[in-house]
Order: C-alpha cells, then structure tokens, then sequence
C-alpha cells in the first residue's frame, strides 16, 4: 500500500514484495511494501477454551479485558485475575483468569465461536444470545457535534497501522474537546473496539464522558458494545444498520454515521448533540 519503514518494527505488520501497476503499466522492478498480519487468537478464561478471533497481534491484552466486558463475561475489570499472553506455532493464546461468580456465569453461556475477519457473532448458538439486552446508558451530558466532527478527523491522523498497510480499521475515543485521547486499530473493526473498550477500562478513563469513534459501519453489535461500555455517543465514518438504530434508540445512544468532513447523519438521540 505505501513504502513506509514501520519504525521500531512492529508484530502487527509483515514486509512483502509487489509490482506495481502504473497507469496501466507494470512496473519493471519490485517493490517492498507492508501487509497486515491476521493471527488467529484463542481466547481461554480459567482454562475453558471460549472463542477463537482473526485478529491483529498486538494489544491483546485490551483485546482480552474489552471481550470480556463487551461480551458480558466480567462486570469490570477489577473481575480479572490475571492475563498471559502464549505465542504458539500457529497462532496466540490468550488465558484469562476471571473470578469464580464470572466463571460459573460463563459456563452457562455456552457459547464457542469460531471468528473470521470482521464478523463478531459467529458461532453464538442461539438468537436471544445475538440479541442479549444491554442496559440503557445513564449519562445524558450534551456534546458539541464540532467536537465530533473534530474527533473524526484526529483520530483518521493517528491510524499508524492503516497508513502502513492500508488494512485495517480503528476504533478511538475523545473527550469533550474533540482531541483523540485513546486509539486501536485491527483487521476486525468488532476486535479495535474491543481492544479499546479493554483500554479504556485498564487505564480507568471515565470512558462515559466522551465518544466512540470507529472507521467502519455501525452495527448492532458496535452499538451493543459502546452501550455495554456505558459510552452515549457512537459515530461511524459509514452507515448503520436498522438493528444497530433500533437498538440504539432504545439503549439512548446518540449514534451518528457518514462522519465525513463536516458532514455527519443523527440517527437516535439527536437531543443530546448540540451546536
């Protein structure tokens, strides 16, 4: 995609050899350029093998913290006991250790998923799992639609991978000014917001204060785990989706799509945006 030099090497990109095409003309010599890495992750809590994620390499440890909370594993971080992070031959593990009340709710989920690239439901067995109830964000403070607007744009400067390798998405929250104060990106935009929601609650940031922004469409389960992160405002660069409005409206979050320039579209809770 670009001649970037990632510098320091990172594990979440691999250099490569292309050929380009010009105007329509190969180019006679090739070129280095640099791709992203997809690693299969397992996702272990307490020694139960639980999902297994295409996802990038790094931050696995928001990545861990982030699932847990989104998918209703754990009630706060302060649930986790510890996190390993096990490098194997054909991909990473991941081993959570959770409370003994988190583990006993998990075991009643059963729940295996096999992930792909972009898709955050796989494998859940049954539809009232894929539509489990979220409750309802409490905060109601206003937000300027300029300091939205502001925080697309900060945060489309910050994709240090995506300017590498043109690959992936990200997933940002702002504060009140606009200014990006946290970022992660990934292969999978369900797995950036994971990662961080997880950084957000490792950091202890007052994450309902600000706003969620994310490099791809809104879809109900990117509503179902910025609600579950108590956050009340969702802006994508793309569209939502009718469940993703649906449930937006019902869990008060403001969600704003087509974030482009000075543009936006309110889809719920336009009340809470202000000049």
């Amino acid at each position: 995609m670009t001649s970037h030099t990632p510098t320091p090497p990172r594990p979440d990109c691999s250099p490569t050899q292309v050929t380009r095409v010009r105007d329509g003309a190969i180019a006679p010599a090739t070129e280095s350029d640099f791709v992203a890495e997809e690693t299969p992750v397992a996702l272990e809590f307490n020694g139960i093998s639980h999902a297994t994620m295409l996802a990038s390499p790094a931050d696995l440890e928001d990545f861990a913290v982030g699932f847990s909370l989104s998918e209703g594993i754990i009630d706060s971080v302060s649930d986790v006991r510890g996190i390993d992070v096990l490098p194997q031959c054909d991909g990473i593990v991941v081993q959570v250790e959770i409370s003994s009340a988190c583990e006993v709710r998990l075991k009643t989920r059963r729940r295996a998923m096999a992930g792909r690239t972009g898709c955050g439901l796989c494998g859940v067995e049954t539809l009232p799992e894929v539509l489990r109830p979220v409750a309802p964000v409490t905060n109601g403070s206003s937000v300027r639609i300029r300091a939205v607007l502001a925080a697309m744009r900060d945060m489309r400067t910050r994709q240090a991978l995506h300017d590498i390798t043109g690959a992936t998405h990200a997933a940002g929250w702002a504060g009140g000014d606009g200014a990006v104060a946290l970022l992660r990106e990934d292969v999978g935009r369900h797995n950036a917001l994971d990662k961080l929601i997880g950084a957000l609650a490792r950091q202890a940031m007052h994450a309902g204060d600000g706003i969620v922004l994310v490099s791809s469409r809104a879809s109900f389960e990117m509503v179902q785990k910025t609600a579950a992160a108590g956050v009340a405002v969702l802006a994508a660069v793309s569209a939502p989706t009718a469940l993703a409005i649906r449930l937006a409206r019902d869990a008060n979050v403001s969600l704003v799509g087509f974030l482009r320039g000075d543009d936006a579209t309110l889809y719920t809770h336009p009340e809470r945006l202000i000049p």
